[in-house]
Parts: structure tokens; sequence; C-alpha cells
């Protein structure tokens, strides 16, 4: 059992009667005391962060002051702890306060030079507890900046909501397209938490075999099922402590989805075979690429288990969506990849990152990772979806001007646009945007015809 936050002295004195006389000193000048006549196990029950105040006699039998200061600082070297001495045991707190205890006070002592140690004591552990505090703050923003890269309005209010709920104990609906970083987030939600030092443990629903589906998540009882030998953990009781993560459970049957809802609500899991109902201490981080309140109304989703789960959504924007974030990732990725393979890094030419903008990156953060891996090999820049008769290689004219450039990569980008389905004039010229007289005098400009389609790219390539 844990020290409650609430209390703010922690009193130790084998003398009852001195016990009680300074409990009602504390408790008059309205404070929350604990007294207790020994100081054995007292270590176990105060968690790093608890805010209050420690105050012990020196010569105790059992554990004596110095045992319970040394034992206490070994946890947290910033915790108050002050000592109460007999006359002949001043050269003893001396020594105690080289070893770090906050102050002594020697018997007899009065009330009010007691109550003004310990209030002192708690300012200071207040101030301590709120630098603490502050940098870790700095730490979480610091590492979610380097796990989530970005600048974009919808990332900064990404990180912003992860720090938000990293600390609180809520579970989390992840919602995003696949290869946008879900476990990313999972994982950081787990590392920014005080779950932190326990099993993080990530589970794909829609990898798993659906005969093996609740012996994996539950677990199982010898003589379960046929070919059930011995025990199995399954994941969630193995994920005590911590953190389960769970993708793509949309994937999940209906049945197995019943289990779940039944998991979140009691926090207890009966593995299967067995009648023994086991405790959990989880937070359940579930994450999907799909609508799952569309899901649930076509019957392929538990209502219930959908608001379950939604009380605390997060979610991951695409790619498309993010802007120039593209190119400071794909810049990140390429240079990770040339280091690692020993090559020198490769810059983005101007033809290319505007590729790299237009593309819709179906595969998200995981397509844009593999292809700065094949533009750090040397590799062609080669997207899928990409209109192959679009030449974007600027580098491929030498000694042209700027200007020549420019218009040539401008009716590049004008060819790549007409490869696509477009159904008029309009729709192209919302593609592009820019107005439909513009883009007539653009198309005139440079030889293309919105019904010549074909014959421009393939001029383009020539």
């Amino acid at each position: 059992m844990k020290i409650d936050h609430q209390i703010q002295v922690v009193l130790i004195d084998d003398d009852p009667h001195l016990r009680q006389a300074l409990s009602q000193t504390l408790e008059l000048a309205g404070l929350k005391i604990l007294p207790l006549a020994e100081a054995q196990g007292l270590a176990a029950q105060i968690e790093r962060d608890w805010p209050g105040v420690i105050v012990s006699d020196i010569r105790m039998p059992g554990m004596d002051g110095l045992e319970l200061l040394k034992e206490l600082h070994d946890q947290d070297p910033e915790l108050p702890v002050l000592l109460i001495t007999g006359h002949g045991d001043v050269p003893l707190a001396v020594e105690a306060m080289r070893a770090g205890a906050y102050d002594f006070l020697e018997k007899p002592f009065a009330s009010d030079a007691l109550l003004d140690s310990v209030r002192r004591a708690l300012a200071w552990r207040r101030l301590v507890l709120d630098n603490r505090s502050l940098r870790l703050a700095l730490s979480d923003r610091q590492e979610l900046s380097a796990r989530l890269l970005g600048h974009s309005p919808l990332m900064l209010r990404l990180r912003e909501q992860i720090g938000a709920l990293a600390a609180t104990r809520a579970d989390v609906l992840i919602l995003g397209e696949t290869g946008a970083g879900k476990e990313v987030v999972a994982r950081a939600l787990h590392d920014l938490s005080n779950r932190r030092n326990g099993p993080f443990v990530a589970i794909n629903a829609g990898a798993l075999a659906e005969s093996v589906v609740e012996s994996e998540l539950f677990g199982h009882e010898p003589g379960a099922f046929t070919g059930a030998q011995k025990r199995r953990i399954g994941k969630f009781e193995f994920a005590n402590g911590g953190t389960l993560f769970l993708d793509e459970i949309e994937s999940m049957s209906l049945d197995v989805q019943v289990k779940l809802l039944r998991l979140l609500q009691e926090r207890v899991v009966e593995r299967l075979g067995g009648n023994q109902q086991i405790p959990l201490d989880i937070r359940v981080i579930a994450a999907t690429k799909e609508d799952l309140r569309q899901a649930a109304d076509q019957g392929r989703f538990r209502a219930d288990l959908y608001y379950r789960l939604n009380v605390a959504p997060l979610r991951i924007p695409p790619l498309r969506e993010r802007g120039e974030d593209a190119l400071m990732l794909f810049q990140h990725f390429a240079d990770e990849a040339s280091t690692r393979h020993g090559l020198p890094p490769h810059t983005l030419q101007p033809a290319q990152r505007g590729l790299l903008l237009r593309h819709a990156w179906p595969g998200n953060v995981r397509e844009l990772q593999n292809a700065a891996e094949r533009f750090a090999l040397g590799l062609e820049l080669a997207l899928d979806n990409t209109p192959e008769n679009l030449d974007t290689s600027i580098a491929g004219h030498p000694g042209s001007s700027l200007s020549e450039q420019v218009e040539h990569f401008e009716k590049s980008l004008i060819a790549a646009e007409l490869a696509r389905s477009h159904s008029s004039l309009r729709s192209l010229a919302e593609a592009l945007g820019i107005p439909r007289k513009t883009l007539h005098d653009k198309l005139r400009k440079h030889g293309l015809s919105f019904d010549s389609v074909g014959s421009a790219a393939s001029d383009e390539l020539e």
C-alpha cells in the first residue's frame, strides 16, 4: 500500500506520548498527518514524487532514523527528512545533515520550531516537484518532436493531444490510414505515461487466425481445447501493469468483441477453460483504419464497444494533409538511409520536391520511407500512382536558363495532371489551382490539349 498523496507529514517516533503530542501540534496547524511507531517498511510505501515530508526520531528500535534516511534517499534524494535528536545525539545529527537530512530538532523543542521547519520543508518539496514536472514536460515535448516529425498545424495538434492523454488512465482509440504511424503514436502514449516501466504489448488482430485469437488474447488453461496441454498466459494478462496495443481492431469477430467489452468494463480476464477472474491493471490502446461508427451501423462492429472505445479518440492525419511535412520526413529518412548504407547524402532537386508535394501518398509515412530509402540508394524517384509521362528531372536539361527550367517544370506539371482522369476543363483547373482562363492560355502556350492527353504526355517524354 502506498502513502496517500493527501498526507503531508509522516511522523515516526516509538514514544507514544511524544508521538501523540507532536501529531496534535501538526494537526492543529491544519496539516494531514500519518503517525507511525516504527520506520520499518516505510520507504516501500512512498512513491518517488510523494509531495510530503518525513519527521523521524533518530534513536528507535529496529530501523533507526539514519537507516531510514539512507533508504528513503536511495529512491529519492530530494525527499525532505527532518530528524529529532536527544541532547547527546547532536554529533550524530550533524552527521545526518551531511548525509542529506533537511533539518534536525534537538529535544526539547518548541512547537513553533517544529511547525516552521515542516512548513519550510513542504515549500521546498513543492518547488522540487514543480521543477521535476517542468523538466519532464520539456523532455516529453522534445521526445514527441523527435518521434513525430512535422511542423504542420495538424501534427502540432496531434502532439498536444498525445501529451495531454499520456499522463491519464484513459483507454485510447487511434484512427489512421495504413502506414500513418499508429503504433508510433501508441508507443509514445505508453513511454510518456507513468506506465513507461511496465510492458508494452503490441498485437495485430488482423494477423491472428480466428482459431487462436481468443487463446492469444485471453490465455487458456490445460485441457481448455484439443492440444492445450499447459497453461498459456494471454496478451492481456501479460500486459498487466503496462499497455496493450490492439491494432486493426475492426477485424475482431463479434464474439471476441463481447469479451473485450467486458474486459474494458470490469478490468478482469478469465482464461479459456478457467473460472478464476484475474484483476488487470492495463491501459488498452486500440487502432483502426476503418470508420467504426459506419461498421457498427452495418452490423460488423459492436456499437457498445465502439462507444466504450471512443472516449478518447486520436486521429493521425494522412500525409497528403500535412503539406511540406512530406519534404522534411523524406529528407530525414533519406539521410538516415545514407548513413546506414555508408553513402553520401543526396539533395532533392526542385522538380523532385514538387513531385513529393503533389503525390497523394496512399501508403502514408511507410510509403514515403520506402521511397526515401530508394532515393538514398541512388535509384529513380518513382512513386506509386504517379503518371509515367511526368518528366521530373530538371537536371536532365543541362545548360537551360532559369526561365527555361521553370517553363519546362510548369509544362511537366500540367502534362502530369492531364494524364489523370478529368471530366472537364473545370476539374482540371481546380486540380491545378488556377482559373480556367489561365489554364486555357497555358495549354495553348505549351502545345497541350485536353482532348489529346495521351499524345501530349508522350511528347513530353521524348
